[in-house]
């Protein structure tokens, strides 16, 4: 399985921008873009022509790096929006909301989506009680995503469940930390998605 490897701050170095995928280190005073807010490399510091393309890319990519989807199947969800009724850009955005792992650091028993992969993969996360390993499985209206009984008390789980207070769930999800348990009452509009993308150039760049 294909997945990206290299190290997450230079992803946020080279967006110019935090895009929150290690936890509690992007809130520190150590975060390497409060450091060196240029991308990584050579020619980081220089200036770059912002040409339309260009843009649209760097929207691609990021929303690609938020979620954590390699291109292949980032191109996928993106011809799947496109065939659904509605905004393209707005089915992207739902479709990577709905993903498992998505939902599992939404919900707060992760500190970032790279640790809701990891606890996903490996197979401490059912879906309507049967276990799901595949960190892109998509959750339904209706569905129950709970942590698995021989894992609630696993340390990234206790403190999920310390922590759950301090927390607000998106309004499309209920969580229950007593239970560790996430109740998907709707798929998300445009309008509850904080993920700050301009899905507009990523629909121009995928219409060329």
């Amino acid at each position: 399985m294909a997945r990206y490897t290299g190290a997450d701050c230079k992803r946020c170095r080279r967006e110019k921008t935090k895009l929150f995928l290690k936890g509690a280190k992007c809130e520190s005073p150590k975060c390497p873009i409060e450091i060196r807010p240029y991308p990584p490399g050579e020619h980081g510091r220089g200036r770059t022509k912002d040409s339309e393309y260009l843009l649209q890319m760097r929207e691609k990519q990021k929303a690609a790096r938020i979620y954590g989807v390699l291109e292949k199947q980032f191109r996928g969800y993106y011809e799947e929006a496109q065939r659904k009724p509605g905004k393209t850009g707005e089915n992207l955005l739902r479709i990577l909301e709905s993903r498992l792992d998505n939902v599992v650091y939404r919900g707060g028993f992760a500190k970032s989506r790279d640790m809701a992969r990891q606890l996903v993969r490996h197979g401490h996360i059912t879906v309507n009680g049967t276990k799901v390993d595949i960190p892109s499985y998509r959750v339904a209206p209706n569905d129950i995503v709970e942590v698995r009984p021989s894992s609630v008390e696993l340390t990234p789980f206790v403190v999920a469940r310390a922590e759950a207070a301090e927390r607000t769930a998106p309004a499309w999800l209920e969580v229950i930390p007593g239970r560790m348990r996430i109740l998907v009452h709707t798929l998300p509009a445009r309008q509850v998605i904080d993920t700050p993308v301009q899905e507009q150039l990523i629909v121009e760049l995928y219409s060329k």
